[in-house]
């Protein structure tokens, strides 16, 4: 059985999760690409980061984007959550200060939801304290939309 998932059961699976599909539109042609995200269901923006690149150059001039994430034990036994929203590049202070959020933030993640260490962690701390951050931004969610299927 296929169903809709109510809003809070879409948010659920958004804020348990650190990897979904980036959408985006660039020279009239639609890309999706994979990254690493966090969820801040408080000020309800998705946290992600890149380098100065194509992606970056695409959603400064379509800020119109959405966020794709899968849950998939089988092909019977799923969940997919769809989140649309707008782009907003940050810069200085307020990057670090959300760059902070989202190392933290994938950290618990991580840790509670797969029980494995983070040697890694600190590739994000060290840039946290770099003069060339990477890009950081937010996608502010406008709607979120969900399914499941169970059988």
């Amino acid at each position: 059985m296929i169903r809709n998932l109510k809003k809070d059961e879409s948010i659920k699976i958004l804020e348990s999760n650190y990897i979904g599909n980036l959408s985006y539109i660039y020279r009239d042609r639609p890309y999706v690409v994979p990254i690493t995200y966090f969820f801040d269901t408080k000020n309800n923006v998705i946290i992600g980061y890149s380098s100065e690149g194509h992606k970056i150059r695409a959603m400064r001039k379509n800020v119109s984007v959405s966020l794709g994430v899968s849950e998939v034990d089988s092909v019977n036994s799923w969940n997919s959550v769809l989140a649309q929203g707008t782009f907003k590049e940050l810069s200085g202070s307020d990057a670090k200060a959300q760059l902070h959020i989202f190392s933290l933030g994938v950290k618990d993640l991580i840790i509670n939801k797969e029980h494995r260490k983070l040697d890694f962690i600190s590739e994000f701390s060290s840039k946290i304290y770099k003069d060339d951050l990477p890009i950081v931004f937010q996608i502010r969610v406008d709607e979120i939309t969900g399914k499941i299927r169970r059988n």
